[in-house]
């Protein structure tokens, strides 16, 4: 099931060209009102991992969580190589995630942080700013899942 690599390529493209695009047009932490009460464009680099959690730390955290994106990558691309024709949903899902960590990774040797600039809020409710890779992973992880628990598990093309 290699052939949906393609799905983390284009993840990987999208995730990359967006945040280059936002990092020289914007300048750190501005904000672009798109639709104006609930959702901006705003550039945040984010040294931690999700809400960034050890985002404080001093430089270690770059690489743990390098390392274990680069590990988890590699799981995930043996998980492919191993999945039959019918697990077409399974492999789609896993190669979201892959493009997504791939697409962060690059972004933490590059860089030292992740580039993140989608920012939605309501009220004084804001979601923590995030990126077309961590978009990626959540759709890819939620899929898997859901996959999992409700989904047909038969031989079927």
């Amino acid at each position: 099931m290699l052939k949906w690599l393609w799905l983390s390529v284009v993840v990987i493209v999208l995730d990359q060209v967006s945040k280059l695009y936002i990092d020289q047009v914007f300048t750190l932490y501005q904000q672009k009102p798109i639709i104006d009460g609930f959702f901006n464009l705003t550039l945040a680099y984010n040294k931690g991992a999700a809400f960034s959690f050890l985002a404080d730390e001093n430089g270690w955290q770059r690489w743990l969580f390098t390392g274990l994106a680069v590990i988890v990558s590699g799981v995930i691309f043996y998980w492919l190589k191993g999945l039959n024709k019918h697990e077409k949903i399974t492999a789609i899902s896993l190669s979201l995630i892959l493009g997504g960590a791939i697409g962060n990774v690059i972004d933490r040797i590059a860089y030292g942080h992740v580039i993140d600039f989608l920012d939605f809020h309501y009220q004084q409710y804001h979601y923590p700013a995030f990126n077309i890779a961590d978009s990626a992973i959540t759709i890819g992880a939620a899929l898997l899942i859901f996959h999992t628990l409700f989904g047909k598990h038969e031989d079927t093309d």
